[in-house]
């Protein structure tokens, strides 16, 4: 049986699996990714089809143009030494049972809209909700996750920003529950509930009562202040793969594609690697950081090595999946101010997890005209997590049924895209659809899912630490928040974990902070 050594072995090569392996592989670790797929990226790969480029994840991106900035993410590509050349832009489409209009970042047109859609009270309301996320958000940034670390150097490296969290010391306890109880008192606008339920679901697949008010009020730091404007990376998703590979591979880490693992070996209750298919087993001299879901880490420890308190955690609840439509289309005569993205919602009445009533699109080749032939776009539209998987489990992928199926479940999609271009079923060049099959197979998700549902009040993110020594975990299982920022703070925090102080205190001054 052949063999391979490393100091960190990561499985998985998602945004956090990257992030967390470039940073390990800055600080001087030997680190291997091992990837199950032929791509790297994890739900933000990207693949091509016939000249059009596709994103197959995360479309909606804000903090990446800019340091020091509060994403994680633009964190950790600061860290590795890595540069991510972004479009701009602020304005996204709405599709609304109210009505179609545009809308943007920054609070004062978001009055504009209010005014026309609840009047001078809905203003009045937002107004005051703006005042009241002042200090939280402030609260919320006031420690980048580029300085945590679960040990007592943590006293250290958070020591440079104590004078910035002093003031919001009695704001702190409001960030960990449900951000709807920041709404008592202050929201009593329909449109204005239902607006900031909606973005609680897109941050972490639950509503404004199951989301916590430490992820809102990031997005309030990040969306809501003066001149603020969102990204959208040149190349599209594979560009930010890219440059987290391009970080791990220039410091000597090395990603090993289309290398399913198979089992983590457990040796004297500590985890000392991983065994491959075919049989081949790299070795981990400090740790085995999983980057996969807690449902699908758990499948591969040994079954007598799982202490009861890790094995509970396979009830950790979990969010729907998606239906996914990529679409590559003739843009000749299109006009010309379609948006990059559209949000587009069926009934507020239903809730907005309730299956097939959000779908997102994203036509990132509005902005970045490379990702797709000449006069041609490349779209995105998706159901966000609230596809249920239990009305495709068992189903055969070649049967009549599964594609009958999938025709009926994507039509909310096409219908979301007929509302911003009514004839884009006579454009097509390109056509794909996915299910949560698609997502459970290709991105070996358990039950196609999201991610965890884990309610703000009511339960925690467990972090990076595991009862097995040895064995760590990143990604949307163990930080709060499903998108990018929380699975790039998550790898970051769990490569810190592993550093030296020392070095970790050089990274910091390198990227700015001390």
């Amino acid at each position: 049986m052949s063999s391979e050594q490393a100091d960190v072995v990561v499985i998985g090569s998602g945004v956090g699996g990257l992030s967390c392996a470039a940073l390990l592989a800055r600080y001087g670790f030997d680190v291997i990714v091992c990837e199950s797929h032929s791509i790297p990226g994890g739900a933000a790969h990207a693949f091509e089809r016939n000249g059009f480029k596709f994103d197959s994840g995360p479309s909606l991106y804000s903090g990446l143009s800019y340091t020091p900035s509060p994403n994680p993410l633009r964190q950790v590509l600061d860290a590795i030494g890595e540069d991510l050349p972004c479009v701009n832009y602020d304005t996204w489409g709405c599709c609304l049972p109210e009505g179609d209009f545009d809308t943007s970042v920054g609070a004062e047109q978001f009055c504009e809209v209010l005014m026309k859609f609840g009047g001078k009270d809905a203003v009045t309301q937002w107004r005051k909700l703006q005042r009241v996320m002042e200090p939280l958000a402030k609260a919320a940034i006031a420690i980048p996750p580029a300085a945590l670390r679960f040990d007592l150097g943590a006293a250290i490296t958070m020591s440079r920003f104590a004078p910035s969290m002093l003031p919001h010391i009695s704001t702190i306890p409001k960030l960990t529950g449900p951000f709807s109880r920041i709404m008592d008192g202050v929201v009593e606008d329909p449109f204005i509930s239902n607006w900031l339920n909606l973005l609680c679901f897109l941050l972490s697949g639950l509503p404004a009562n199951g989301t916590s008010a430490a992820e809102t009020a990031f997005m309030f730091a990040d969306w809501y202040r003066p001149g603020v404007v969102l990204d959208y990376p040149i190349g599209g998703s594979g560009a930010l793969v890219q440059a987290l590979v391009r970080g791990l591979e220039r410091r000597g880490g090395k990603l090993m594609l289309s290398t399913h693992v198979e089992q983590v070996l457990v040796e004297n209750e500590r985890a000392v690697g991983v065994r491959l298919r075919g049989g081949k087993e790299i070795r981990a001299r400090k740790a085995v950081i999983s980057n996969i879901s807690v449902w699908d880490t758990l499948k591969l420890l040994p079954q007598e090595a799982v202490p009861k308190r890790l094995q509970s955690r396979l009830a950790t609840p979990e969010c729907d999946s998606f239906m996914h439509l990529h679409l590559g289309i003739d843009a000749q005569g299109l006009r010309p101010d379609l948006a990059c993205h559209y949000i587009f919602v069926k009934d507020w009445s239903q809730g907005v997890t309730a299956p097939q009533n959000v779908v997102l699109v994203s036509i990132p080749s509005v902005l970045d005209p490379s990702l797709a032939p000449p006069g041609k776009h490349v779209i995105h539209a998706y159901t966000p997590g609230n596809e249920p998987y239990a009305l495709w489990q068992g189903m055969d992928r070649r049967s009549e049924e599964y594609t009958r199926q999938k025709q009926e479940r994507a039509e909310v999609m096409w219908e979301a895209l007929e509302r911003i271009i009514p004839d884009v079923r006579q454009r097509l060049e390109v056509t794909l659809v996915g299910t949560p099959l698609t997502h459970e197979r290709y991105l070996r998700r358990h039950r196609g899912s999201y991610g965890p549902a884990i309610r703000a009040g009511e339960g925690f993110f467990p972090g990076s630490g595991t009862p097995i020594p040895g064995l760590m975990c990143c990604g949307d299982s163990t930080f709060p928040g499903i998108g990018l920022p929380a699975v790039a703070a998550s790898g970051m925090i769990a490569a810190n974990k592993l550093a030296p102080l020392k070095k970790h205190l050089e990274m910091l001054k390198d990227i700015g902070y001390y």
